[in-house]
């Protein structure tokens, strides 16, 4: 219907009134004497308020109208918003290689390091038990394993120098191949898209000399061999001072039944404090000996009298009590020194045992014996109490001047060299003797003296070559913590991604007849990204992931495989990072661990100071936390690489190419793009593991690290 019709009178076709003054119809009223139809308000609204069918016709037709048209702009809208997200997608592809790539070289870097502390802190306690006498096999089967581990560490530093630069120069390429599949994953129906990302800085400025810097146990080795052969003669020497000490021990107190020590109280009684029991040789030394023999032979001098009746005692007892008093005169010279250096000054009296050992002391040269004048010659007697002793006295005379003619023997006491030679004959050749004992000690302490002075040349010598080798092991530990790795690869600032967008027209789905056709216009965006330190990754760091993979790699898990020389590296890579300390306090935690072994004063020295020595060296902190892509404002890379941000930003969308692969992509961006990789698997480094003969191979999918870009 197309509305109401109006009659030339002024009246409806139904019939109706006239339409008053003012009223609605008024205003259709035709002009006299013309035939006309117009349609006015009351083709839509009539004259009871209501809408009429054409008012709701006309409505939906506005309606469909105006809802095709925004469907149509909206979708064009988005359309043209779409190419910022696409450009946000492929700065972020680009950026999440190069954590990738971080990752890598980070984790190559810690084993490097690593291998090389782990090496470092074998060859130091190869020389802590190289300085332990009789440990000089074990040390240099240590020293063996840490040079050993020094050059694999040397060869896997090399392979992994070269590989970090193959994957580097192929970084671009990388970035430009899976930031350039973001792009074309997102086209669709009605959109077309072309770009890629492109690294900052565009080629690498990593330092990989840290790797290539040689370090060597050739001269940690060179120290530990001389450091052996005097820790071999310290032991010989030691063995001979224990051996030495144990029989002189023996003599004095510590043999069964009878000893000096039971003799002294047996012969003389002498009281518990002059005459004291040592229950082991460790608590006792040579001065004790020497002290028991002062207090016995004084007191045997002391209480000495004749055994019997008539000159023949009284001559013996002379002896005896001369005997007495000069073996009490040397034992008073006697004397036992420990030196500051180790080495002991003794001087232990042999007493004499026969005539010809007593003529060769002042026993026989002494003039002592009391002499008299006898049928006018000078008669020496063994006392004046000698029957003999008639005539006036004539002083004192020697055995010597008696064998010389000097002098005449007495007749009747008949005192000659032969009885002093005899005093201590019996009781130093049969064990119930007290003489017998103190020659053992005697010849012991000749051994222990010898012994002693040896040891302390022999540990004289350990500490130069333990002082030299610590220097050595400073030097070579100072080389491995310095340099460190620089890591900086394209990439590295962050990703800038250009992305084009190609025109588009309205899809099928949504052409009408309600709104006029439209089409999306060529456009484009840019983007950046960067990476950023993930703070939720507690637990879950590079070398975490890294030694959970290696277990899984070796089959059995790290724990099953790595013993010794493993373990202790395993445990520097879970020190690495930890703290700026975290690598020293595991190297010193590793050489502390031989401190509850019996080092020996040398090797104890020794221990300590490289344990100092690694403390105090110190290693660059690491942070391996892991690294995640995260959008920045373009500005950002820009300044860092040195580019004005607009200028650049349309340089790059005016040489966006309108097709091509991600190669020639990258190229007409500006990129110089190479694969160093190949096409299949490629191995970084064959990492060895410490202790086994294991080998795990560190390699990436070139594959699926280039895509399509690999072309």
């Amino acid at each position: 219907m197309s509305g109401s019709l109006c009659g030339t009178d002024g009246r409806s076709e139904r019939g109706d009134a006239p339409a008053r003054e003012g009223s609605r119809a008024s205003c259709c009223e035709p002009k006299r004497g013309v035939a006309s139809f117009e349609l006015g308000i009351g083709a839509v609204v009539d004259d009871e308020g209501g809408y009429t069918s054409v008012a709701v016709a006309l409505a939906l037709l506005v309606s469909l109208s105006l809802v095709c048209s925004l469907v149509s702009v909206a979708w064009v809208q988005n359309r043209s918003a779409d190419v910022q997200s696409v450009a946000d997608s492929a700065a972020l592809a680009g950026a999440n290689v190069v954590a990738a790539y971080s990752t890598v070289a980070t984790t190559l870097d810690a084993c490097v390091l690593t291998l090389g502390l782990a090496g470092m802190v074998t060859l130091g306690a190869g020389l802590v038990v190289s300085a332990v006498p009789g440990l000089s096999a074990v040390g240099a089967e240590t020293i063996s394993a840490g040079v050993k581990m020094l050059d694999a560490r040397r060869d896997f530093a090399m392979s992994a120098a070269r590989g970090l630069e193959a994957v580097e120069k192929t970084l671009p390429l990388a970035i430009a191949a899976r930031s350039a599949a973001v792009v074309e994953a997102n086209e669709g129906e009605g959109s077309s898209y072309i770009g890629c990302a492109i690294p900052f800085p565009q080629e690498s400025q990593s330092d990989f000399s840290a790797l290539e810097a040689d370090v060597t146990g050739d001269e940690i080795a060179e120290v530990a061999d001389h450091l052996q052969d005097a820790s071999d003669r310290a032991k010989d020497a030691q063995d001979r001072l224990d051996e030495a000490l144990h029989e002189g021990w023996l003599a004095d107190c510590g043999g069964e039944p009878m000893n000096m020590r039971e003799r002294a109280d047996s012969l003389a009684g002498l009281l518990v404090t002059e005459n004291p029991h040592y229950p082991s040789p460790e608590s006792w030394t040579f001065g004790v000996p020497l002290l028991r023999s002062r207090s016995y032979y004084a007191r045997r001098a002391a209480i000495e009298a004749p055994a019997g009746q008539g000159i023949r005692y009284l001559t013996d007892s002379e002896c005896r009590l001369a005997f007495y008093e000069y073996a009490l005169s040397e034992m008073e010279a006697g004397y036992y020194l420990e030196l500051p250096d180790g080495s002991v000054d003794i001087d232990l009296p042999s007493l004499p045992k026969n005539t010809g050992e007593m003529q060769g002391t002042c026993l026989y040269t002494d003039a002592r014996w009391p002499c008299t004048q006898e049928g006018g010659r000078v008669t020496l007697h063994s006392t004046l109490r000698c029957p003999g002793a008639q005539g006036a006295s004539a002083g004192e005379a020697s055995l010597s001047q008696l064998d010389a003619g000097a002098v005449a023997r007495c007749p009747t006491c008949q005192m000659s060299s032969a009885d002093m030679g005899k005093v201590a004959a019996a009781s130093t050749s049969i064990d119930n003797g007290y003489e017998y004992y103190w020659a053992r000690v005697v010849a012991a302490s000749l051994d222990y003296e010898v012994a002693a002075d040896d040891l302390a040349a022999a540990e004289a010598e350990m500490r130069d070559y333990a002082d030299e080798g610590a220097s050595a092991f400073e030097e070579a530990l100072e080389t491995l913590a310095s340099p460190r790795l620089k890591i900086c690869p394209p990439g590295a600032w962050g990703c800038v991604a250009v992305v084009g967008r190609g025109e588009g027209d309205l899809p099928d789905s949504l052409e009408n007849g309600f709104a006029a056709p439209l089409a999306v216009s060529t456009g484009a965006a840019i983007s950046a990204a960067t990476l950023a330190p993930d703070f939720d990754a507690a637990g879950n760091d590079v070398l975490t992931r890294f030694l959970e993979a290696l277990g899984d790699d070796i089959g059995w898990g790290c724990a099953g495989v790595l013993g010794g020389i493993g373990e202790l590296w395993a445990g520097l890579l879970r020190g690495y990072g930890s703290s700026a300390d975290g690598l020293s306090d595991a190297a010193s935690e590793a050489l502390s661990g031989l401190s509850g072994t019996l080092l020996g004063p040398v090797a104890s020295w020794l221990n300590d100071k490289l344990s100092e020595i690694v403390r105090a060296v110190g290693f660059e902190p690491a942070d391996l936390r892991l690294r995640k892509p995260v959008l920045t404002n373009s500005q950002n890379v820009f300044d860092r690489a040195g580019f004005g941000q607009v200028a650049n930003a349309r340089e790059l969308i005016e040489r966006l190419p309108d097709a091509g692969d991600p190669a020639s992509i990258a190229r007409a961006l500006g990129q110089v793009v190479v694969n160093e990789l190949g096409g299949g698997p490629y191995a970084i480094a064959e990492l060895p593991i410490p202790g086994t003969d294991i080998t795990v191979p560190l390699t990436i999918d070139v594959g699926a690290l280039l895509g399509a870009g690999s072309s």
